[in-house]
């Protein structure tokens, strides 16, 4: 089913994003599933599992190889699932075409619902209609905040990219930085063009962008190091995930840079870098969140006729900034490999 396809008055009215948008200093292929009966008292209702029928939700990202960012994501869901009585099918292909492909198979599998990432939205938009021609309702998450909408999903999860670019130039205002360098790990990547660019576009200093195969590290951390030797004016480099950063860290060692780093994405090496002071800062967008309410919201819509946001907003996640000033909070949690 549409977002369009239940009459207008039986739709909830339109709600502002339940996560703010402004920033907050505080703050392959697999499957799985998961379930359990709800156990209730008389007296208090537990928090438990669903007693509803049990049904089969796909997520379908673009996630790469080896990327922990998206093991966050996919916990998330997991976490979703269990206490929904939902059987989870993930399955990932950083390939858009080979993506959608997935996306088709979900839709022969006849599953209640997709979750799904428009990180290359053109390469989807037609397996997207697809799904809702047959009656299966899709809902997105982390990629496509842009395009949700014009593609007939029934919600979004994630950060406005370009908001969250914006929210690191300007805080890179404050650092001294005068020459930026934001480093980007899959070129047309809407996610990670739009965060180049609102850095850019906030950032009083000079900003370049570096292209670089973001599944081959070794080459990453070459190419980030003669870009610091071939210019030592950088002194600010701008990762776009974690596993970059910590190599830009090594780049800037080998490189004989000084340059600091910040970076958007957490995982629990990057936590302990900012820790020790290798990482200035990073941007959260919270991915777990991103994959619990991508699949709990198509049990809210199976079970209850639900529109987080009202089918109209997105429900934003982030940004929110992880530095020396908040980091403990967020290390127990990143240690559980969920945040």
């Amino acid at each position: 089913m549409s977002r369009t396809s239940l009459p207008r008055s039986r739709r909830i009215a339109p709600a502002v994003a339940v996560a703010a948008a402004a920033v907050l200093t505080l703050a392959g292929c697999s499957s799985s599933s998961g379930g359990k009966k709800a156990e209730d008292s008389a007296n208090d209702v537990s928090a438990g599992k669903a007693t509803t029928p049990r049904m089969t939700i796909a997520m379908v990202t673009h996630a790469p190889s080896g990327d922990t960012f998206w093991d966050t994501i996919r916990k998330g869901a997991e976490a979703a699932a269990a206490k929904d009585n939902v059987k989870l099918i993930y399955s990932n292909d950083e390939n858009a075409g080979d993506q959608a492909n997935l996306v088709q198979n979900a839709i022969d599998q006849k599953v209640d619902g997709i979750a799904v990432t428009l990180a290359k939205p053109g390469a989807l938009k037609a397996v997207v209609a697809k799904a809702e021609k047959a009656g299966i309702p899709v809902v997105g998450l982390n990629a496509g905040l842009s395009v949700w909408k014009q593609q007939g999903l029934l919600s979004f999860f994630g950060q406005d990219e370009s908001v969250s670019g914006q929210a690191l130039g300007t805080k890179l205002n404050s650092t001294g930085a005068r020459h930026a360098l934001c480093v980007i790990q899959a070129q047309g990547d809407v996610n990670l063009e739009e965060r180049c660019a609102g850095v850019k576009k906030t950032f009083s200093g000079k900003t370049d962008i570096l292209y670089v195969n973001g599944t081959d590290m070794p080459s990453v951390k070459s190419t980030i190091t003669a870009k610091l030797k071939q210019d030592s004016s950088i002194d600010e480099l701008v990762t776009l995930g974690a596993p970059v950063a910590l190599t830009a860290v090594q780049a800037v060692s080998e490189g004989g840079s000084t340059a600091k780093v910040a970076t958007f994405d957490l995982n629990k090496d990057l936590v302990s870098a900012i820790q020790k002071g290798t990482i200035q800062f990073a941007v959260d967008q919270q991915p777990y969140l991103q994959g619990y309410l991508a699949v709990d919201s198509l049990w809210l819509y199976r079970t209850n006729g639900n529109f987080s946001g009202g089918g109209e907003q997105p429900v934003l996640t982030g940004p929110a900034f992880v530095d020396k000033s908040n980091v403990d909070a967020v290390a127990e949690f990143a240690a559980k490999g969920t945040r």
